[in-house]
């Protein structure tokens, strides 16, 4: 059984399909998917999911894209006090959308970090062109403590062994299966496989032969036959690694 690491179900492009949604997960041998909050205005409704459908869980943080929004680690700590909140993100940097001074993004990665530090879940990391920050800050607040995942990895492979230096976990999505991402398959070739998990990021970043349309997490499972493909395994032997990483990273009992 595959697990799709970190989905948004509760955007409008899912939220209103979400029994075929289901339908295809368990068609493709999909169990569990996380359902990742981007912003506390809608974490509840992330949080909701979660209590309602057993085979899901949440996160809660505020994505490095939106601008104007203070968050203290105390605010996430007490979000996070719920048994079905299993980590805190998605955080991190984006040099790509945003530009100018981007200080505001660096301290409120730090709180989110600081967060999962004193509530021990690990974080989801999100970063684009941003590496070298992110590495730095990940450093700086001790963020090995909490452990978490480099989410939708698209950076290089020193990248790749500098989070994994730190405990980290390395997440591929869809974007492993397009063709223009040559110089990702030889880092998801690389990285070993008890150190990654599988995710569709949907409902973007559909893989090949979905690429264009909305994704899912059913989806998850043409990431994990592409990994398995370059590592010359079994796609069983995908799901069973990714997600016994997925069980034991967000501290979920497996049923």
């Amino acid at each position: 059984m595959l697990v799709d690491s970190h989905c948004h179900l509760d955007f409008p492009e899912l939220a209103e399909q979400l029994g075929p949604v289901f339908e295809l997960m368990r068609a493709n041998d999909v169990e569990r998917a996380l359902c990742v909050s981007v912003t506390l205005e809608d974490f509840p409704r992330v949080r909701k999911l979660a209590e309602t459908y057993p085979h899901l869980h949440a996160s809660v943080g505020v994505h490095p894209d939106y601008e104007g929004v203070a968050v203290t680690a105390a605010q996430l700590v007490a979000l996070a006090d719920h048994p079905r909140v299993v980590a805190i993100g998605e955080t991190g940097l984006d040099y790509y959308r945003l530009k100018g001074d981007l200080e505001w993004q660096r301290e409120r990665f730090r709180a989110h970090i600081r967060a999962a530090r004193e509530c021990g879940k690990p974080l989801i990391v999100h970063t684009r062109e941003a590496a070298d920050d992110t590495l730095r800050i990940m450093r700086e607040e001790g963020a090995g403590e909490a452990g978490g995942v480099m989410h939708c990895f698209t950076e290089s492979q020193d990248v790749a062994e500098a989070a994994m230096g730190m405990g980290f976990h390395i997440s591929f999505s869809g974007i492993v299966t397009f063709k223009n991402a040559k110089a990702l398959r030889e880092v998801a070739r690389r990285v070993p496989l008890e150190k990654m998990l599988v995710e569709t990021d949907a409902p973007y970043l559909a893989p090949v032969p979905y690429r264009g349309k909305t994704n899912q997490p059913g989806y998850v499972r043409h990431v994990a036959e592409e990994i398995a493909r370059l590592k010359g395994v079994t796609l069983e032997q995908i799901a069973e690694k990714t997600t016994g990483n997925y069980y034991k990273l967000f501290n979920i009992i497996q049923d």
